[in-house]
């Protein structure tokens, strides 16, 4: 068989080679040193805050989502941006597994199917991109899980909006200026902070602690393992 010929590897200026450069990097570490520290800092303190008011509700949103999907519900989950990324990693952590080898369980992003997202946002509009889908999709007795660092994002909103007009609980996870709409919902799950990459840090870390108390719910006695066809 003929083989493909060998990439030639271009490697950039070496630091090692380049002096000058290599000091420049040095000394810009150094002066990022202190922000670094303080990034760092200000967000175990979000993570911090969060233990200390947020477990409750976390268990609250981890049983209702476990009997949910032991009745044969779903759970639906969207987002915009960094929160779409949030919403589809939590759906991934319930259909392929957490901790635990065990079934598939049935969790789906609204954020993932690109053809009606973009139908949807062309015919009708963005604000629409995820209600439609809904309409098509959920049952009452269903769970929507929203993420929002604001809470003001029509598309979620919308979603919230026709999901209680339709039996299907609502949980959201908000940063501090989306509380008083959060309020509105079933569930809501508020990071005291304004600040976007450490919300985003904070939900992701709820999301895990409801996926993780759910799975071990629903599949007392389960142990980690290899991924392959599990057993309930």
């Amino acid at each position: 068989m003929e083989q493909s010929p060998q990439r030639r590897s271009v490697a950039p200026a070496s630091l090692v080679a380049d002096p000058a450069r290599a000091a420049v990097v040095a000394a810009t570490a150094a002066r990022m040193e202190s922000g670094a520290a303080r990034f760092l800092d200000a967000a175990v303190a979000v993570q911090r805050a969060i233990a200390g008011t947020e477990a409750a509700r976390v268990a609250q949103a981890a049983a209702l989502l476990a009997d949910t999907l032991r009745h044969g519900g779903a759970l639906y989950t969207c987002g915009n941006g960094g929160s779409a990324a949030d919403a589809q990693h939590v759906a991934a952590e319930l259909a392929g597994k957490f901790f635990l080898v065990r079934p598939g369980l049935a969790a789906l992003a609204l954020t993932t199917n690109s053809s009606a997202l973009t139908a949807i946002a062309n015919d009708f509009s963005f604000a629409e991109v995820f209600v439609r889908q809904l309409e098509g999709l959920a049952r009452p007795g269903d769970v929507l899980m929203v993420f929002t660092t604001s809470g003001r994002s029509p598309n979620v909103r919308l979603a919230v909006e026709w999901a209680r007009g339709h039996g299907v609980t609502t949980v959201a996870l908000v940063g501090e200026s989306g509380r008083e709409w959060a309020a509105t919902c079933d569930h809501a799950l508020v990071v005291p902070s304004d600040v976007t990459p450490h919300i985003q840090q904070a939900h992701i870390t709820l999301a895990h602690a409801i996926c993780a108390l759910a799975e071990a719910e629903l599949f007392p006695g389960g142990a980690a393992g290899t991924p392959g066809r599990g057993t309930p």
